[in-house]
C-alpha cells in the first residue's frame, strides 16, 4: 500500500488544492490564488471510522460556533472507496446532510491532497493561519471513545490562538484514529 510523506511542518505553507464538494457538487478551493480566512481547519474524516462518529457531533457544533468566528472548516475524505465503500462521495453527501455539516466536505479520489499533508489517519486535524501557514497539526482532543465525552480542548486552543494572533503551543499531540485507506 502507498503510504503518505512526512507530514507538513508547523510554520511551513500549508499545500493549496482544488477538491470536488460532494453535496454541492462544485469545486471548493484553498489557497493558490484564494484569498484565505483569517483561520482555516482542515480535518481529514471519512464516514466508517468510530473515531470521526465519537466527535462527530461535538465537532459540527464547534465549526458552526468558530465559523461565526471567521473560521474556514474544510473537511476532506480520502480513503479507497474500492475496499472501503462506506466511504464514497454519496455515502458523504448523506452523513453532510443528516449532520447539517456547515462546511464542504470534499473528496480527494487521487489521494494527493492527503499525501501533500502526510495525514495518516482519520480524523486529523490541521490549522492554518491567515498567511497560510500550518499553526497546528493533530488530534482533536484527549477524549476518546468509552473514555470521556468529546471537547476538543487541543482544537480549540489552537483555534483561538490564531484568531487571537498568538502563538500556538508547539507542543502537539499526534490525532489516533484509523488509517487512512491507501490505494494499492
Amino acid at each position: 500500500m502507498s503510504q503518505p510523506p512526512v507530514s507538513i511542518r508547523l510554520g511551513d505553507t500549508a499545500p493549496a488544492f482544488t477538491l470536488p464538494d460532494v453535496v454541492r457538487g462544485e469545486p471548493v478551493a484553498f489557497g493558490g490564488a484564494e484569498p484565505l480566512a483569517p483561520c482555516t481547519c482542515v480535518v481529514f474524516m471519512c464516514n466508517h471510522c468510530p473515531y470521526v462518529h465519537f466527535l462527530l457531533a461535538h465537532f459540527v457544533a464547534l465549526s458552526h460556533d468558530y465559523s461565526a468566528r471567521g473560521v474556514r472548516f474544510l473537511a476532506i475524505s480520502a480513503n479507497d472507496v474500492a475496499s472501503h465503500p462506506q466511504d464514497a462521495p454519496h455515502h458523504m453527501q448523506t452523513l453532510s446532510q443528516k449532520m447539517n455539516f456547515g462546511f464542504p466536505y470534499l473528496y480527494d479520489a487521487s489521494q494527493a491532497v492527503a499525501k501533500a499533508y502526510g495525514a495518516a489517519c482519520t480524523p486529523e486535524f490541521f490549522v492554518i493561519d491567515a498567511a497560510g501557514a500550518l499553526a497546528y497539526h493533530g488530534r482533536y482532543g484527549a477524549a476518546r471513545p468509552g473514555v470521556d465525552l468529546p471537547g476538543g480542548e487541543d482544537l480549540c486552543a489552537a483555534l483561538d490562538a490564531v484568531l487571537d494572533g498568538r502563538a500556538v503551543d508547539v507542543t502537539q499531540y499526534p490525532s489516533i484514529g484509523c488509517s487512512i485507506k491507501w490505494k494499492a
